[in-house]
Formats: C-alpha cells, sequence, structure tokens
C-alpha cells in the first residue's frame, strides 16, 4: 500500500498553486498583427503580347471541280495522298462525250467534202466565165456557195475541238503538286455541273509552309505591323510554341453585331510536318520587348496599406499617367517607393525608373492575422 506523507502533500500543492498562477499571467489575449507577402525586385525579360485567336490553313489549296457532267468510274488517289501537276486523280464516263465528238468529227469530214466539190465548181465556172459562156451573176453565185462551205468547215472544226476538250475534261487531273487534303466523290457518284461547279478533290501545294488566319479587334489592329514576331500554341501540342511572322494585314473590316474586327495573316514554317489544316491557334502578338530590365509583380503596383490617401491618385498630370508607387519592406517597417512603369506582360510590370534595388523586398499582399488566447480559463485559487 502506497502511503503519501504530509510533506508530499506540501509540495504538490505549491505545485498547484504555481502553475495556476503562471496560466493565469499568460491567458491574456494577443494582439493582431499583420503579416506581409513580399517578392524581391528582379531583373528579367518582359514581353508584351496581343492574345487572338486563329485558324491555320495551307498556303495555297486548290479546289478541283470539273466542267462536264458525269458519273465517276474510276478514282486513283485518296486522302493524304501526294499528287504531281497533271496526274490523273478520276475518271468520268465518257460514253457521251465520246459519241458527241464522233458526230463532230463527222460533220467536219463532210464540210470539208462539201468545200472540195465547191472548189472543184468554181474552178470550173471561172474557166467557162473566161470564155464568155457564163454570165457574171452565176459565177458570183457559185463564189458564194463556196465561201459558204469554207466557212462550214471553220464552224464544224470548232465543233469539233470543243466536243474534244470536253472529252479530255471527263479525266479529273491535278492542276498542281502537293497533298490531297480532301476527296469529296467516290465510284458511281454522278456529279452535275450546270449550274455550280462541284468540287470533287482539295489538294494543298505544300503543308511546310503553313498561314494563319487570324481575327484581330480595331483596338489592337493599330499595334500590329508587317514582318512583327508571332508566338502561338495549339490545342494538339499545347506545351510547345511555334513561332511565325505577320505577312499581311488586310484592310477590309468585318462587323458582326457592332464589333470590328480584321483578318491578319501569318506565315508559319512547318518543316516538321507537325502543325495540320484547320486546328485552331491561340495567338501571342509580340508588341514590345525588354530584356534583363528591373521588374515587379502587378499584384506590387495593386497593393495599398491601410490609411493610404486616396485623393492623392484624383487630378492626376498627364505627364504622370506612367507613374505608380510601390511600398518596400525594410526593417521591419515601409517604405513607400514613387515609381515610372513601363511595359507588361500581364504578370510583371517594367520599372524603368525608382529608387529601387535589385532584391528590395517589394510588398505585394497583407493578411492580417488574428488569434485568440492560447487559454480559454483561468484557474482560481482560493
Amino acid at each position: 500500500m502506497i502511503t503519501i506523507t504530509r510533506k508530499q502533500i506540501i509540495v504538490m500543492a505549491l505545485l498547484v498553486f504555481v502553475l495556476a498562477g503562471y496560466w493565469s499571467f499568460n491567458g491574456t489575449i494577443r494582439t493582431s498583427k499583420s503579416i506581409y507577402k513580399t517578392r524581391t525586385v528582379e531583373r528579367g525579360d518582359i514581353v508584351q503580347t496581343i492574345s487572338a485567336n486563329g485558324t491555320l490553313t495551307p498556303v495555297v489549296m486548290v479546289n478541283v471541280g470539273t466542267q462536264i457532267s458525269g458519273t465517276v468510274i474510276r478514282l486513283y488517289v485518296d486522302h493524304n495522298d501526294q499528287v504531281q501537276t497533271n496526274q490523273i486523280l478520276a475518271e468520268l464516263d465518257p460514253a457521251l462525250l465520246q459519241a458527241q465528238f464522233q458526230q463532230s468529227k463527222a460533220n467536219f469530214n463532210n464540210a470539208q467534202v462539201v468545200l472540195r466539190i465547191a472548189e472543184n465548181k468554181l474552178k470550173r465556172q471561172r474557166a467557162l466565165k473566161r470564155q464568155g459562156f457564163i454570165s457574171p451573176e452565176a459565177l458570183e453565185i457559185v463564189e458564194q456557195e463556196t465561201e459558204a462551205a469554207r466557212a462550214q468547215v471553220s464552224v464544224s472544226k470548232a465543233q469539233m475541238a470543243r466536243d474534244e476538250t470536253n472529252l479530255n475534261y471527263s479525266i479529273i487531273r491535278s492542276p498542281i503538286s502537293g497533298v490531297v487534303i480532301a476527296r469529296d466523290i467516290d465510284i458511281g457518284q454522278t456529279v452535275a455541273a450546270s449550274f455550280q461547279t462541284p468540287t470533287l478533290f482539295k489538294i494543298a501545294k505544300d503543308l511546310r509552309q503553313m498561314q494563319i488566319n487570324i481575327s484581330v479587334a480595331e483596338a489592337d489592329i493599330g499595334q500590329l505591323h508587317i514582318d512583327q514576331v508571332v508566338q502561338f500554341t495549339v490545342d494538339a501540342f499545347q506545351h510547345r510554341k511555334f513561332n511565325g511572322t505577320v505577312k499581311q494585314v488586310r484592310l477590309n473590316p468585318t462587323i458582326q453585331e457592332n464589333v470590328v474586327t480584321y483578318n491578319v495573316v501569318a506565315m508559319v514554317d512547318n518543316e516538321d510536318g507537325m502543325l495540320l489544316p484547320g486546328m485552331t491557334a491561340n495567338i501571342h502578338f509580340v508588341v514590345t520587348q525588354r530584356k534583363e530590365v528591373f521588374r515587379v509583380p502587378n499584384a506590387a503596383l495593386r497593393y495599398q496599406p491601410k490609411g493610404f490617401d486616396e485623393t492623392e491618385k484624383i487630378n492626376k498630370p498627364a505627364t504622370q499617367l506612367n507613374t505608380s508607387r510601390i511600398y518596400r519592406l525594410k526593417q521591419e517597417k515601409i517604405e513607400v517607393i514613387p515609381v515610372t512603369i513601363g511595359i507588361t506582360d500581364g504578370n510583371f510590370t517594367e520599372i524603368t525608373s525608382g529608387e529601387v534595388a535589385e532584391g528590395d523586398s517589394i510588398i505585394i499582399n497583407e493578411i492580417v492575422d488574428k488569434k485568440e488566447s492560447e487559454s480559454k480559463f483561468k484557474l482560481r485559487v482560493f
């Protein structure tokens, strides 16, 4: 059996008294304090850009159609096939065209026979005229018949050439060397070219050179110029950046619901063939670049400590439109630093002048940390 002596009881009572007094002394509420988030002033590059969207297209793309109607009886190429100039792509049924050509050829041969007979008759009539056996009027009639026969030969020859051309049109050939982007016909399909030329194939000349058709808002068009650098990404390769240059800023505006945009064409190298026609490009036009300049986060320019006089921002002179202020934290004290700002890329802003140095701690945010007392109770000793 464990026995507790009187001395031990006294020691325990003193210990409880001391602990109660400590808790009573330290049970006060902590005051609120501010915690500042800072970033250091650093040197770096800033690229100011304009964002837009566009569509990748081949530089030269030809819609191959047909000038005659007919039924497709043969196909020689398919999607993605490489073709050369004058290569046969497809054939239409030539039966009716061949029949028409043979008829025109027969009419031409008949007209030649009629002309030959008329010319022989004219020779005899002229001989008779010289001998005085016929009148001048009779000779003129024969001459007229000969000229009419000669004209009929020319008409028949032109008709035969036309029908022969239509027969050749039944063979669809490639007008350029390139790659077949689309094939819109199948064997057995009938194509009609009565009112509008149907598109049979789409052929891109060279996919190693692509262009982007970009819609740019009128507010940004004044900052673009020929040979300006373009950076863009596509959804298929989101982690890769592609480069191009502005080739053309077209003058014709597009107006939809009172929104004015202009079409800008940019040239892109596609040597590796990764970019495909129809891809959507997320474009950034490089307007201005600065290298190795002082820069601060944009949050530092937006930060205002408590008690900041808002009237200081009102009625600034025009010469001070590019001025701002940042707040430096130095030895637990806040210092106001007037600065002149330059370009921004949306994340960082250039500091062109001001009493700032590389490595200065600039406040970007403030968090008020309110903590209640660590002890919710006090032990009272009676």
